[in-house]
């Protein structure tokens, strides 16, 4: 074509360009096509009207409802739609692809569409070749599907807005992606900066706190809740003199600016911008729009857990106490792990309070349930159980008034939300050592001796609080010898891991009897537990011992739940000065109504004993405990106190084992007939025991025996009884108490 020739049509262009011409009327329904266009379609190549119904059988079907999405958003914008259209012949077979690119208006009057536009054939990459793993040149649909796929994943997995916007940084959007991203917030009437990538910092100092009613695309986008896109920087500098001068010096060549919008409300903006020119079509207008939507719904949920979070941790924070002071000659270590239902806090907790005679008391407790409620009623709980031991109330009246007032707050007329709680409440003299407790359906408290021999420490106790108005708890008394530890916990560190409370209690013995330090019961107090190794680092061995990763290699029998909070208390008397010899002791009650209590009798002995240099003489041991506290519960009317130390060092220790109670008659030796079922009682204890002998004390008797490790007197146990009285060799006329302990 020479200069001065005239230009030739434009039917005549675009059939050379082998671009085909359309024409949709949505009112009227119907497309007209020209011969480039109908060849496209699968059509014999000459022009043609369609109706709506017949170009829709040549189009792929998510093909139609993209283009059907697409012409909206572009008149919104004012600019072209373009879509990847797919057409399909009668079997459903893909033709070939072609780029329809229109400018579409809309008739107000008529409420319809009007598009005038072109077709053109879309060469695809063949499959497995390496320009169709391009996301630009290969079939970029299906990247882009790919793409938001992944990034909706990655995004519903983020739990805070840190990780939520480093997901957002890292996005790589399939054939352009920015380089600089920005999300703004609203605080009030001012736009924040929640977050950025590509910039450094401080460069968004002058978007921060920035006032909505400013000419910024992102303001404006808040405002109105519609997204700018800026395809140049004649654009931005046109429509935002204002602040251009500001976004000039990034040397960014486009932007896209939109709103986040969750549950109906806009909460702020994301900026993407691009280092070189992005025309923004309708395909990438749709993924950003997507990407944005669930950028919000992350950041909202990020947000709401965040929220959430510091709620409850605050909430913690108010209702679990710092342990206070140190105590002379005790160390206090606690521990108060959330572990299931979404909230940090739940219904366990423990205290520490200083008393008005000058001890202090530790409780702890765990109301029914793992939610909002139940960390309501431990809050009150709590509260009510400090008052009542500031009070100067005995450790039993404090638990009588505790249940009272939790039974008064859950029991209404309707009975919709009846809850308990166990609670176990130890008031302790650090002067002495002396512990007195009481219990309302908590577990029993546990010993971790000098030694490092653990036991299991009976208390008496009584219904759990708030189930009766009135209840009776009982009082435990003993002392807490130098260099012994007390562990007080909740169900939820017995029971973790699939446990029932007897194989929970064997995990946590051999974590305490592991725990380095028990071989030192004679160091001195520098030793943190006194001889039991530092206290922090044994509340840290339990706790990860039953729910750390180790837990998950000590699984119990049940199901491996851990949906229970956990809180410890850990009290150590601590040893003062030189070293001191290792005793061990354990200190039983049997009452008269509690004959199931003398089998435990004989546990706790077998314990105290467990590294005994002879199974024989543990054997030995336990048949005299058990012959003598049924001896007391058959043939007196009072219950029965049982005492058992061992003293000396290894291979030369001694045990001695006292049963005490309240009757007036002495027991004495006879010979029983070959058929007697009785009468054999003090025989087995003279012919097992290496000392043994009876004590009158004014009001009662204590009947007493030795036993040596070596097979002699160890040093510090003697075999004479001082003070004793030695049974008479025959007394036929004097009753013989039953002691045998078949009648246990």
């Amino acid at each position: 074509m020479r200069t001065g020739e005239p230009l030739p049509s434009v039917g005549d262009v675009l059939a050379a360009l082998a671009t085909g011409l359309w024409h949709w009327d949505t009112a009227a329904r119907e497309v007209t096509v020209d011969a480039e266009a109908a060849r496209l379609l699968g059509l014999p190549p000459e022009p043609a009207t369609l109706t709506e119904v017949q170009t829709r059988a040549r189009l792929h079907p998510e093909d139609w409802n993209e283009i059907t999405g697409v012409i909206p958003l572009a008149v919104d914008e004012g600019t072209l739609a373009e879509v990847r259209i797919r057409i399909m012949d009668e079997q459903g077979k893909v033709l070939r692809v072609v780029r329809s690119r229109s400018k579409p208006s809309f008739d107000p009057e008529r409420r319809a569409y009007e598009l005038i536009g072109t077709l053109q054939e879309v060469t695809e990459p063949a499959p497995g070749t390496r320009a169709a793993r391009s996301a630009v040149t290969g079939d970029w649909r299906r990247s882009r599907e790919a793409f938001l796929l992944d990034a909706g994943r990655a995004l519903a997995e983020a739990r805070s807005t840190a990780e939520v916007l480093r997901v957002a940084g890292g996005l790589s959007m399939p054939g352009f992606s920015p380089d600089g991203l920005v999300v703004f917030g609203v605080e009030g009437d001012r736009l924040t900066i929640t977050g950025q990538h590509g910039h450094q910092p401080g460069d968004m100092g002058p978007f921060s706190h920035m006032s909505l009613h400013t000419h910024y695309p992102a303001a404006e986008v808040v405002r109105t809740g519609r997204a700018v896109y800026l395809s140049s920087p004649a654009e931005y500098k046109a429509r935002y003199p204002a602040t251009w001068p500001l976004a000039r010096r990034f040397g960014r060549r486009s932007w896209a600016f939109l709103p986040l919008t969750a549950a109906g409300r806009t909460m702020g903006a994301w900026m993407a911008a691009f280092a070189y020119p992005v025309a923004f079509t309708p395909d990438e207008r749709a993924v950003l729009t997507t990407v944005a939507r669930m950028l919000a719904q992350a950041l909202s949920r990020a947000g709401a857990e965040e929220s959430e979070r510091e709620l409850t941790e605050g909430l913690q924070r108010s209702m679990l106490p710092s342990l206070g002071p140190e105590i002379p000659g005790m160390q206090v270590a606690a521990r108060y792990i959330p572990t299931g239902g979404g909230l940090q806090v739940g219904g366990d907790w423990y205290d520490m309070i200083p008393l008005p005679s000058g001890r202090f008391a530790l409780a702890m407790g765990d109301v029914q349930g793992h939610d909002v409620r139940a960390a309501g009623l431990m809050g009150q709980l709590r509260i009510a159980l400090r008052a009542y031991a500031a009070e100067g109330h005995r450790p039993d009246a404090v638990l009588t008034r505790a249940s009272r007032f939790l039974h008064g707050i859950t029991h209404d007329d309707q009975m919709t939300d009846v809850r308990f709680a166990t609670c176990v409440y130890v008031e302790a003299d650090p002067a002495t050592g002396m512990l007195e407790i009481a219990r309302a359906g908590h577990p029993d408290p546990a010993i971790r001796m000098a030694d490092g021999t653990v036991m299991m420490r009976p208390t008496a106790g009584g219904l759990p609080l708030g189930v009766e108005p009135d209840p009776d708890y009982p009082t435990t008394r003993f002392t807490l010898e130098p260099g012994e530890t007390l562990m007080l916990c909740t169900d939820g560190l017995l029971e973790t891991g699939g446990h029932d409370l007897d194989s929970g209690w064997r995990r946590l013995r051999a974590i305490l009897e592991a725990h380095p330090g028990g071989e030192g019961a004679g160091s001195g107090a520098d030793d943190g537990a006194g001889g039991g190794g530092d206290l922090e680092s044994l509340a840290d061995a339990l706790v990860q011992g039953v729910h750390g990763p180790s837990s998950h290699h000590t699984t119990g029998p049940l199901a491996d739940r851990r949906e229970d909070d956990i809180a410890l208390v850990l009290l150590c008397r601590l040893l003062e000065g030189a070293a001191r010899p290792a005793v061990r002791r354990t200190l039983l009650s049997v009452a008269q109504d509690e004959p199931d209590r003398i089998a435990e009798a004989r546990r706790h002995v077998r314990e105290l004993l467990h590294d005994w240099a002879s199974a024989e003489q543990v054997d030995s041991a336990v048949l005299l405990v058990s012959e003598m506290v049924t001896n007391v519960l058959v043939h007196t009317d009072t219950d029965a106190l049982l005492l058992a130390e061992v003293t000396g060092e290894t291979g030369t220790r001694g045990l001695r084992v006292q049963v005490t109670d309240a009757g007036d008659d002495l027991p004495h030796k006879r010979r029983p007939g070959e058929l007697a079922s009785s009468g054999r009682g003090l025989m087995l204890v003279e012919l097992l025991a290496d000392a043994w002998g009876v004590d009158p004390r004014g009001e009662g008797k204590s009947i007493w025996f030795e036993l040596y490790e070596s097979g002699g007197a160890a040093g510090g146990v003697s075999g004479d009884a001082p003070g004793g009285v030695s049974p008479e060799p025959d007394e036929p006329d004097e009753p013989e108490p039953d002691v045998s302990e078949g009648a246990a």
